[in-house]
């Protein structure tokens, strides 16, 4: 079979996205060339999720529509879902090849050597994936996802993440320099670092997070870095105070807190309290005031009975963050979290989800009205309305503002004229444009 053209769809983390780009340069390498809106493709990647019965679920149904919409093409399913569930992935029918999280990023050599019949299954146990594979992406706007960290040691109770990823590794902050630098030179202006738990970086290299931000600090060109999720307990105070200084890395931080009850935290076996979490916020508070924090939190985990869960919201509305990322708890085969005592309905765990969405709607307006009046550097991005161009501001409010798509990818300054509260986004005017 002459495969010549391909089509790819990512579900899932930024991680994802990222590594789902590095494999299409492998195939565009070899001749396979993204499938243009509308062609037939001769080979489906669909690289999947994992984190909830939702998200597999969802898998499923992506890879039954893409065997329809592609007819007669080869199909690959990757990703955590291909981890975790290889047997069940191979049994859906028009899938051919099914590879784990150490198999992936060899999909050209799996190709070549695949044989007739049934689908083929390649995945690794995941106290052996230990390879690192450097990843870079341009999202579908501005951003670029430079992959730093992959795996977790923390197995908490709930997680299926380390069986699906593996063991905590990292690339060398020289060779990730040199991506930024590359980026860079292809006129990228902002670089989000991701991974499964950047803040544990230097396993595999003996470095550390906080020595890949102040190397990734010094390179030219690239206007903006993020960090896209890390630890408390691994977001130093020397981190937090170098990004109160630094012009690169931008006053933005995205903290997993997952219950603010310390019983429920023990259940999760999470590696801090609820104190510490406090603590890091209000630090980052005290040396960047208009910081952005976004916040993960699950709801209806097990044992977290009516009396943890108000604690939990009572802690939660204490703290002075920006945005709640909610999620229901789901059962995850495999998991530690099985063995727990008290099962939360999930009825309930949608209710309390629903609270919880409502109480950071709550924050975020609060955060974003405090900003109305003020001026702004936002780095623009097209948007799919002619004459509105969105972005965000470098402590990530989202903007809106009315231009042609002339700026797209350039940093401007405007002023943040009104809060739309209906959209949750800043209506803004342009007062100066930058190169």
């Amino acid at each position: 079979m002459t495969l010549r053209k391909a089509v790819y769809y990512t579900l899932g983390c930024k991680l994802n996205f990222a590594e789902t780009s590095t494999i299409a340069e492998k195939l565009a390498s070899q001749g396979i060339v993204a499938a243009k809106r509308g062609e037939q493709a001769d080979i489906v990647i669909v690289n999947t999720c994992s984190v909830t019965d939702l998200a597999d679920r969802k898998c499923r149904q992506i890879i039954r529509r893409y065997v329809k919409m592609h007819p007669g093409a080869l199909v690959v399913v990757t990703g955590c879902y291909a981890q975790l569930k290889p047997g069940s992935v191979g049994k859906i029918e028009g899938v051919d090849l099914v590879l784990g999280a150490n198999e992936k990023m060899k999909l050209p050599d799996y190709l070549e050597r695949l044989g007739e019949g049934r689908p083929e299954e390649h995945t690794t146990w995941h106290g052996e994936i230990k390879e690192f594979d450097y990843s870079c992406s341009r999202g579908e706007r501005t951003r670029y996802f430079l992959k730093v960290q992959d795996g977790c040691d923390y197995f908490c109770s709930y997680c299926t993440i380390p069986f699906a990823r593996g063991r905590s590794r990292n690339g060398e902050i020289a060779k990730l320099v040199d991506e930024a630098r590359q980026v860079a030179e292809a006129g990228g202006k902002e670089i989000v670092l991701t991974g499964v738990n950047v803040g544990d970086f230097g396993k595999t290299t003996g470095e550390t997070f906080f020595d890949l931000v102040k190397a990734l600090d010094g390179v030219d060109g690239i206007e903006r870095f993020r960090i896209s999720s890390i630890e408390p307990n691994l977001l130093t105070d020397e981190i937090i105070d170098f990004v109160a200084r630094s012009r690169r890395f931008m006053p933005h931080f995205h903290l997993p807190l997952q219950a603010g009850s310390d019983e429920v935290l023990r259940l999760m076996r999470r590696r801090y309290d609820t104190a510490l979490f406090r603590s890091k916020v209000q630090h980052i508070k005290e040396v960047i005031p208009d910081a952005f924090i976004g916040v993960d939190v699950i709801a209806g985990a097990r044992g977290e009975t009516d009396e943890l869960f108000d604690s939990s919201y009572d802690f939660i509305s204490s703290l002075d963050v920006s945005q709640l990322h909610v999620f229901p708890y789901s059962e995850r085969p495999g998991t530690a979290a099985l063995r727990i005592d008290h099962v939360v309905p999930k009825e309930v765990r949608h209710q309390r989800c629903n609270k919880l969405i409502e109480l950071s709607d709550s924050k975020l307006l609060d955060f974003y009205a405090k900003h109305v009046g003020r001026r702004a550097k936002v780095l623009l991005e097209h948007s799919k309305q002619v004459g509105v161009m969105n972005g965000f501001t470098d402590n990530y409010i989202k903007v809106e503002v009315a231009t042609s798509d002339m700026l797209d990818n350039r940093i401007v300054e405007v002023s943040l004229d009104r809060l739309d509260r209906t959209s949750h986004h800043m209506l803004a005017t342009i007062v100066d444009e930058k190169p």
